[in-house]
């Protein structure tokens, strides 16, 4: 791969996941010998004849396959449903069997992340529900270490599981400084571990 990246795949309702994953990409842009690619999925529909334009209107482009296949590190993010990642990114995920099958994403650090509108409302279990189909893929889950000292200070998102949110309030995509802090230092970890295992 001439210029290896951290891919930062993400998918974002209202916002906050975004505004997560633009701070995540200023940490992995914080390493030296790796850039940064931010990518979304589209939403899915009940009704099978809606389509998503090829291109969104704001945000990052949809993720390819090509762009999962070639990444050297990858931070999923997804906002929390029912204690769950939301259903567009769980179908992206279900069609990537031909990645698993030759092996694509085996050794390559993987992270995640969410975002969640009460406290309580599923961040660790979306969290770790994240990493299953990351761990069937043979990556090497990474998470923050308590050695980041806003882990022991942050009074709303924040989990050694990976970056958070506590999307409350009239500003739900407004990220407090830990979180940022957070956010940046998981895009750093991954950023650095994928330079050393990509060498």
């Amino acid at each position: 791969m001439a210029n290896p990246y951290v891919l930062i795949l993400y998918y974002s309702r209202y916002g906050a996941t975004f505004a997560m994953a633009q701070q995540i990409a200023r940490g992995v842009e914080q390493a030296t010998g790796i850039e940064a690619r931010l990518r979304t999925v589209p939403a899915v529909s009940t009704t099978v004849e809606a389509t998503e334009p090829a291109i969104p209107d704001s945000g990052a482009i949809y993720c390819t396959q090509d762009d999962l296949k070639h990444c050297a590190g990858l931070i999923l993010g997804s906002p929390t449903r029912f204690g769950n990642m939301a259903a567009p990114m769980k179908y992206f995920l279900d069609g990537t069997s031909s990645l698993w099958l030759n092996g694509d994403l085996v050794n390559k650090p993987a992270a995640v992340f969410t975002s969640t509108a009460s406290l309580h409302g599923g961040q660790e279990s979306t969290l770790l529900s994240m990493m299953l189909p990351l761990l069937h893929q043979g990556m090497v889950i990474t998470g923050i270490p308590y050695t980041e000292a806003a882990l022991n200070l942050t009074r709303t998102g924040g989990t050694p599981y990976g970056a958070s949110h506590l999307a409350a309030g009239d500003t739900p995509a407004r990220l407090s400084e830990d979180e940022i802090t957070l956010c940046q230092a998981l895009g750093k970890r991954v950023a650095h571990l994928a330079v050393r295992l990509h060498a």
